[in-house]
């Protein structure tokens, strides 16, 4: 653990979720499998060249990039594009884009949480109020971190995506708290710590993952393991 910079008092712990409370990347790798497989049961889907549903996501990113704040919609619109393009009637187009993102959004929230990861929330939760604050589209009233969190904030449906402030922002008007009262906690320089870091928060960055950032900027505490928050407590 270190600390780059002394904190003010803290009232409010906002954690980012994939991979800071739990391994995301077979969760996603899942999550696309199962959307994927759906889709190659449509034959007129799987005769496509190439990457069929790449191309139609980086087709919408680049005629739509404000969808890119916004994941869950960007993979809808994606779907129903890339189903468009295939002479499917509007019901088909309809049916098989609903299916296919049900499909990736079922095994999306297929995640368990350590219990040790649950225990140091509960005990963290005496002291602080705890909210999340993600880019990501998991639904966590699915598994078990339901009814763990105040508020969940999704870039897209609650604002843009960090590092842009507006998730910041809209926690600190719901909780009537002063940015310099919340504590960011993420694996991510780019999205969390410089997203905390410009909204006046203070940010945790966990630094378990062998990623490069563009983010040159220093979190006020950097951990390795999620458990070192215990000093919170």
């Amino acid at each position: 653990m270190r600390f780059n910079r002394a904190i003010s008092p803290i009232k409010v712990l906002s954690f980012d979720l994939d991979d800071t409370l739990y391994n995301n990347h077979p969760i996603i790798l899942n999550a696309i499998e199962a959307m994927q497989s759906y889709l190659q049961s449509i034959p007129e889907w799987a005769n496509q060249q190439g990457d069929y549903w790449l191309k139609c996501r980086r087709h919408i990113g680049e005629t739509q990039p404000h969808l890119k704040d916004d994941v869950t919609n960007w993979r809808k619109v994606a779907l129903e594009y890339g189903m468009s393009q295939l002479a499917f009637t509007n019901e088909e187009i309809a049916r098989h884009s609903s299916n296919a993102y049900q499909a990736f959004a079922n095994a999306r929230s297929n995640i368990t949480v350590a219990q040790s990861v649950l225990s140091l929330l509960q005990a963290l939760d005496k002291k602080y109020t705890l909210i999340a604050i993600t880019n990501g589209n998991v639904e966590v009233e699915k598994f078990n971190l339901a009814g763990v969190f105040t508020h969940v904030y999704l870039a897209g449906p609650d604002g843009k995506a960090k590092p842009n402030t507006a998730l910041f922002e809209r926690a600190c008007h719901d909780l009537k708290v002063n940015p310099s009262e919340i504590l960011h906690i993420g694996d991510s320089l780019d999205t969390d710590v410089q997203g905390a870091n410009l909204a006046g928060c203070h940010s945790v960055w966990l630094n378990n993952q062998s990623a490069s950032y563009a983010y040159k900027g220093l979190a006020d505490i950097e951990i390795q393991d999620i458990h070192q928050l215990a000093f919170l407590k």
